[in-house]
C-alpha cells in the first residue's frame, strides 16, 4: 500500500518536541482527571498529523505552477510584492492561500528555479485569511528565478495562532516544482506572485493540495478562470 494510502503519516522532525510535549502534558491529565487526559490525548493526535508531511506526486510538464500550501484559495488579486525582496514596483497577480490548523503545513516550491532572494520580515499576527495580513504581519518571502529569466514570488505569512516561520532552503539553492522549502507553525498562509501577464487557472474557494493542485500555467494562453458552487 502507497504512504498516502495509509492512515499514518510520516511527521516532519520538527513537529517531534511538540508531540512529546503534548504527551507529557497528556500524561499530567490523566493524573488530574481521566476526562482530561482523553482530551489531551486527542490534542497530541492532532499535534502529530499538524506536523505531517506526506508524500505528493508533483506534475512534472514544464511551466507549471503547482500550489505551495494545502489549504483553500482566499485571494486573488493585483498587488505589489514585498518591496524587501527588490521586485519593480509594479501589481502581480497574487494568489493566497489560507491554511487552516487542521491543513498540512508543509510548504512547497510553486515553480522550479534559483532561489535569488530570501527576506524576512518581522510583523504582527492578524487572522491569515484577511487581506492585510499581506502586508502587516511577520513574513518570509522568496524570489524564485526561472530558467528563462522570469521571476516568481512565494511568501510564508505568519497568522493569529502562528509564532514561528521555518525556511529551509538559501539564496541561490536550485529547487524543483513541488520540493519542500519551509513549514509555518499553526495557522497561516501562502501568496503567490505570478509572473506579469500569467493568469491564475484557480478560484476563490478552492481547494488546494501543496505541490500537487495547480495554480496556473505559464505556456498557456487562456483566460482567467470562474467556478461555481454546487
Amino acid at each position: 500500500m502507497r504512504m498516502r494510502d495509509t492512515f499514518i503519516k510520516p511527521m516532519h522532525p520538527e513537529g517531534r518536541r511538540f508531540v512529546a510535549i503534548f504527551a507529557v502534558a497528556t500524561l499530567v491529565l490523566f493524573l488530574i482527571w481521566e476526562v482530561l487526559g482523553w482530551i489531551g490525548v486527542g490534542l497530541t493526535i492532532w499535534c502529530y498529523y499538524f506536523f505531517r508531511d506526506p508524500v505528493r506526486h508533483v506534475p512534472e510538464r514544464e511551466g507549471l505552477v503547482v500550489s505551495p500550501a494545502d489549504g483553500i484559495v482566499s485571494l486573488i488579486e493585483p498587488a505589489i510584492p514585498p518591496v524587501e525582496l527588490g521586485m519593480p514596483d509594479v501589481p502581480l497577480t497574487r494568489v493566497s492561500v489560507f491554511m487552516s490548523v487542521f491543513n498540512c503545513h508543509m510548504n512547497r516550491a510553486p515553480i522550479g528555479g534559483r532561489v535569488e532572494a530570501i527576506a524576512y520580515r518581522p510583523g504582527k499576527f492578524f487572522n491569515a485569511s484577511l487581506d492585510k495580513a499581506s502586508d502587516d504581519n511577520e513574513r518570509n518571502s522568496l524570489l524564485i528565478e526561472m530558467e528563462d529569466g522570469r521571476q516568481l514570488a512565494v511568501v510564508q505569512i505568519a497568522g493569529l495562532v502562528a509564532r514561528r516561520i521555518l525556511c529551509f532552503t538559501q539564496k541561490d539553492r536550485i529547487l524543483a516544482t513541488g520540493q519542500r522549502f519551509g513549514l509555518i507553525r499553526f495557522g497561516s498562509r501562502l501568496d503567490v506572485y505570478l509572473p506579469d501577464g500569467v493568469e491564475p487557472l484557480v478560484a476563490i474557494g478552492q481547494t488546494m493540495v501543496a505541490g500537487e493542485s495547480i495554480i496556473a500555467d505559464l505556456a498557456a494562453s487562456e483566460p482567467r478562470r470562474g467556478a461555481r458552487a454546487e
